[in-house]
This record gives structure tokens, sequence and C-alpha cells, in this order.
């Protein structure tokens, strides 16, 4: 009554897994060799020339207890509880930092609360609020922004003494 191969085994449909037409590959033509030209590498062309490094955490993302090292620019849109030193931080408008920051340039647009040592600028938008220990070089601080806690100014001692423990 059963078919041993029926039933129990499949049958193997190979016009699946072959493609309906066969596919070439073309021949790539080998370049013309230039006479007496020395090519000289630009620095665009150095294999360990590294881009900027930017770590984005996305909306409804959280992150807790890390250190963030080795980030030329962190982009907060969602939360995170961490150290960070960088050259660049961005708070939007949702994101929340709570820690110990330790930056060129800041741009809060959302909440910040901890410690925060801004090198060069930072700017705090309407929609911005800071808490905690803030420390500047300079700062631009937009009508309805919310700036509370111990705010104190770098000066270049100060500030340039930041930057070379940042390069250390």
């Amino acid at each position: 009554m059963l078919q041993k191969d029926g039933f129990f085994r499949r049958q193997r449909d190979d016009s699946f897994f072959r493609p309906a037409t066969p596919v070439a590959p073309t021949p790539t033509p080998a370049p013309a060799p230039a006479a007496n030209v020395a090519v000289k590498p630009t620095a665009e062309a150095k294999p360990d020339a590294r881009g900027e490094a930017k770590l984005v955490v996305g909306p409804e993302i959280k992150i807790k207890g890390v250190e963030i090292s080795d980030c030329d620019t962190l982009v907060v849109e969602g939360r995170i509880e961490a150290t960070l030193d960088s050259r660049v931080l961005e708070i939007t408008e949702h994101g929340v930092f709570q820690g110990t920051i330790a930056v060129d340039n800041a741009e809060i647009r959302g909440r910040f609360e901890g410690e925060l040592t801004v090198r060069k600028q930072l700017v705090i938008h309407a929609t911005g609020k800071c808490s905690g220990k803030i420390r500047y070089t300079r700062i631009k601080v937009e009508e309805g922004a919310q700036l509370t806690g111990e705010i104190s100014m770098l000066d270049q001692a100060q500030a340039s003494a930041t930057v070379g423990r940042k390069a250390a």
C-alpha cells in the first residue's frame, strides 16, 4: 500500500536549486601598463588611517554601566548611564545621559545628569536640561533651557590639562 520512496523519502527536485539561465563571468580587461609613471600614495590610501568613530544610541535603546572610549562622536537618542571621554557629544531631544563626561564639544537638546566637562564649547538648546557638576570653556544657553547644579568655567590651563589627559 505505502510506497517506500513516496512516503518516507522525498525525491530531490534540483530545478529549484539551479539558476534559470546559466551566468557566465565577464572577464575584466587588465589595465594598460603606464610608462615611467610613479604612483605616490595619498593620505586617504593608508590602510591604517581611521575614519571618524561614531556611536549612535538609537531611540528605545538603554545602555547601563559602561565606559565608552575611542569614540569620536556619541549621539544619544535613547538612554545611557556611562562614563565617556570623547570629542563630540550630541544628546537629542528625547535622549538622556547620566554619568561622567569629558568632551571637546557638547550639544544638548535632551537631558544630562551627572558630571560634565566640556573643553571647548557647550551648547544647551531650548529643550535641553542639564544638572550636576558642569564645567566648560565656552557656553551657549538658549532661552528655555534648564541649567542647575555646580556650574563653573574652565580656565585655559584646566582645559589644556584635560585635553592632555585624554591623549595619554
